[in-house]
């Protein structure tokens, strides 16, 4: 749903995914909405009232969860298939899977250059991907509990995770070593977002509470209480002067921020130039010594705005249902029964490349045609499209594509697998080989 509040609250309801929706995210140009469903696809939108939409079928799985890079040329998706697959976005094509997982991947995110992708899995590993040579470059356990989210802080230093053992680790990737560990939940954490400055992180939760965490002084300073259930998700605006949460409760909390003006660059400094060797580490060390662990702090400020908050809720808000044509687009290949996109459009990212866009937003209704005896597909507009024989021929061409495509993707799981199993042999026989030297 695409929600306006002003003047009045409204929304765009867009249908098309045949199961629950995961995951959500507008592009960096805020032309395009990627989602992600349990239904094993992945869709593209064009936030309009025309709901154009484009399907991707290449995971074997549900879905868990979309992001762009910050260019908006890549969209990578993760997925309960152990996978993760990054996407080209002006051709609308699927580039390659990243396998390294032994279970569910929860999230996927890009880094602010793009360079890096880190994801995390139900496996209880955290891995950073180098999205050049395709390979992961390395691998953060923890054997308490598996992350449900993580992220890059804005600079690409460090990541954050929400655990499932209700904390919130911060990694420093230059010296792979945990650099923060927030224990202030009391039940698992299920997303966080960064302040554009870097300097502060929201968390959300399923004890029904909002976090936010001052990286800098290393401290929980909010607790928000205004969701009546567990939280999913939780994001800072572009500008950090607002976020907005959502829970099992049915509501979105639109928030605004009142954190204090203050000189980052003098505060910068003034950490770097730390020399105490036994003091502990902070965000912006260069190189943290030991792991930093934050409990619950009795000076942090708990805030529970149900008393004041504004209810833009009606009681018979207007939502426009937008109904998504039945297409679908297996690794970049255009269906049959799609209309030709607008590429003057300036929602396409690259228009000297749109024919290879598949996009859909009308539903066709079949009509004989009398002066030829022959069905067809027209369009509402009364343009005559593809007749039906062809589109039953291409619509079974899909079919025997995905199932193609199915297959690829187990056999590149499978051939991963052995590869990794060569590879320890191969270490296994180095091994002895160098004992036998040695001896």
């Amino acid at each position: 749903m695409l929600w306006d509040f002003k003047p009045q609250p409204k929304a765009l309801r867009y249908v098309g995914h045949k199961d629950v929706v995961t995951s959500v995210q507008f592009s960096p140009l805020g032309n395009l909405v990627a989602s992600a469903s349990r239904d094993r696809t992945v869709r593209l939108w064009i936030p309009d009232r025309k709901g154009k939409s484009s399907e991707f079928k290449a995971h074997t799985a549900p879905v868990r969860s979309v992001d762009f890079s910050c260019d908006g040329q890549f969209l990578a998706t993760a997925s309960e298939d152990k996978s993760i697959k990054v996407w080209n976005m002006y051709r609308q094509r699927f580039l390659y899977s990243l396998y390294r997982h032994t279970h569910w991947v929860c999230c996927a995110r890009f880094s602010a250059d793009g360079r890096l992708i880190v994801s995390c899995s139900e496996d209880k590993t955290v891995k950073i991907w180098d999205t050049t040579n395709k390979l992961c470059i390395n691998s953060f356990t923890d054997s308490e509990g598996f992350a449900n989210f993580v992220s890059f802080n804005p600079s690409g230093t460090c990541i954050a995770s929400a655990g499932s053992d209700h904390t919130v680790k911060l990694w420093d990737i230059r010296v792979n070593k945990l650099l923060q560990n927030y224990q202030v939940h009391s039940s698992g954490v299920n997303c966080l977002s960064f302040h554009p400055s870097g300097n502060y992180l929201i968390t959300a939760s399923s004890d029904g509470t909002l976090k936010i965490l001052d990286l800098i002084e290393g401290r929980l300073i909010y607790t928000l209480q205004g969701h009546t259930g567990p939280v999913f998700a939780v994001s800072f605006s572009k500008d950090g002067q607002q976020f907005t949460s959502g829970g099992a409760d049915a509501q979105i909390l639109l928030w605004k921020t009142n954190f204090d003006e203050m000189n980052y660059k003098d505060l910068l400094k003034k950490n770097i130039k730390r020399l105490h060797f036994d003091a502990p580490p902070h965000l912006l060390d260069i190189y943290p010594r030991t792991s930093h662990h934050h409990g619950r702090k009795p000076e942090s400020i708990e805030i529970n705005p149900k008393l004041e908050v504004v209810n833009l809720q009606s009681s018979d808000p207007l939502v426009v249902d937008i109904l998504s044509s039945e297409s679908s687009n297996t690794m970049g290949i255009p269906t049959a029964n799609e209309t030709p996109p607008d590429y003057s459009s300036p929602h396409f990212l690259n228009p000297a490349l749109a024919p290879s866009f598949s996009m859909s937003s009308t539903v066709p209704m079949e009509k004989k045609l009398e002066d030829k005896g022959v069905s067809s597909f027209t369009s509402t507009n009364g343009q005559k499209s593809i007749p039906l024989a062809v589109t039953y021929a291409l619509e079974h061409i899909m079919e025997q594509l995905n199932v193609l495509t199915q297959t690829v993707s187990i056999l590149e799981q499978r051939l991963t697998l052995t590869e990794d199993k060569l590879k320890d042999c191969l270490e296994n026989q180095q091994k002895v080989f160098n004992r036998e030297q040695r001896s």
